[in-house]
């Protein structure tokens, strides 16, 4: 049986492999507005960051409810386990709109560390 600080890690180490992932991306992102007729797609790191993003998301849901399971959450999630979801949703597609449009990085620079600590604070505060 994994233990309590075992799953804590995983969640730990996703959360900070989607924030590379993410601040990456807005690098890229800005790099490919100042070269014109390249895509993101294009870019040298576009690969890696796609595959870290994705790993990240992974072990954040792979951690998040391995710690549901070990605080013996079940069945029916309390208020802030689905705000977490909806947070951890949008920060994942957060990816989406920066491809499409590499001039909305700005906004991805600011709103993925402000949905990180609003989930920070629903998962230490539990309310």
């Amino acid at each position: 049986m994994i233990s309590y600080a075992i799953y804590k890690l995983i969640h730990v180490v996703g959360v900070m492999l989607v924030f590379l992932a993410a601040g990456g991306l807005v690098v890229a992102a800005m790099s490919v507005q100042a070269s014109s007729g390249e895509t993101i797609r294009k870019h040298a790191w576009w690969k890696k960051l796609a595959i870290t993003h994705g790993a990240g998301l992974f072990l954040v849901l792979l951690g998040g409810f391995g710690l549901l399971a070990r605080l013996e959450i079940q069945g029916d999630f309390p208020g802030w386990v689905w705000s977490k979801i909806g947070i951890w949703i949008l920060i994942g597609a957060g990816l989406i709109p920066v491809v499409r449009k590499p001039n909305w990085s700005g906004a991805l620079w600011w709103t993925t560390p402000l949905l990180g600590a609003a989930a920070a604070l629903l998962a230490i505060n539990k309310p």
